[in-house]
């Protein structure tokens, strides 16, 4: 009796496993084709981006190994173009190229590009901390106080390991404009820090035994 039973509940459950198929085969296989669709997009986006900076790299290298004085303008253009791709790599390297080399000149020209690279380029925290000092210490010879400031603040106000970079700009910054006091004040934020860059407290030391000890 027992056994019975056992086979009449397995061709039950069997049947209704079959009836579950058959009555939702058309959802099973929508499914099915959503999920080949899903798997194919991402292996072919993932392609995708990979070729893609292959070929950024790719061009980016063939740039700076070509570039000469007959090819100054091509190269600028060149470089403008990979900057405004806004790749994390070689978008940055390509406005380092720029500025190392003096290609562009205008100083609001290059500030947009740095623009770019801080508020459009997918970048990691500290890439773009690193990219916000050097457009900071690049217009630190011109800046007004308030613009610097504006810039680095960010950093300032942050725990980022270019915070001791930013503090000891603008202490130099006060300092080559004799305004001696608020050089003083960021000297001193500085060599107060925990986990400082060993050499920036050195410098800060020096500076304060040195020039503002009075």
């Amino acid at each position: 009796m027992d056994e019975d039973l056992s086979i009449i509940n397995t061709n039950v459950r069997n049947e209704r496993i079959k009836n579950f198929f058959v009555n939702n085969k058309k959802k099973l296989i929508l499914c099915i084709i959503i999920i080949i669709i899903i798997v194919v997009g991402v292996f072919s986006y993932d392609k995708y981006s990979l070729n893609k900076k292959k070929n950024i790299s790719d061009k980016f290298n063939s740039i700076t190994i070509d570039y000469s004085e007959k090819t100054k303008e091509k190269t600028t253009t060149n470089l403008i173009e990979i900057i405004n791709k806004q790749d994390p790599t070689y978008s940055p390297l390509s406005l380092y190229f720029i500025i190392d080399n003096n290609l562009i000149s205008d100083q609001s020209k290059i500030n947009s590009f740095f623009d770019i690279l801080i508020k459009d380029t997918s970048l990691e925290s500290e890439i773009k901390n690193l990219i916000i000092y050097k457009k900071a210490l690049y217009n630190a010879d011109k800046a007004q106080e308030s613009d610097l400031l504006n810039m680095l603040n960010p950093l300032i106000n942050s725990k980022s390991v270019w915070k001791s970079h930013s503090l000891y700009l603008m202490a130099e910054y006060f300092y080559a404009n004799n305004q001696k006091q608020k050089a003083k004040e960021f000297f001193n934020q500085i060599i107060s820090l925990e986990n400082l860059n060993p050499d920036i407290r050195l410098q800060a030391e020096k500076r304060l035994n040195r020039d503002l000890s009075e």
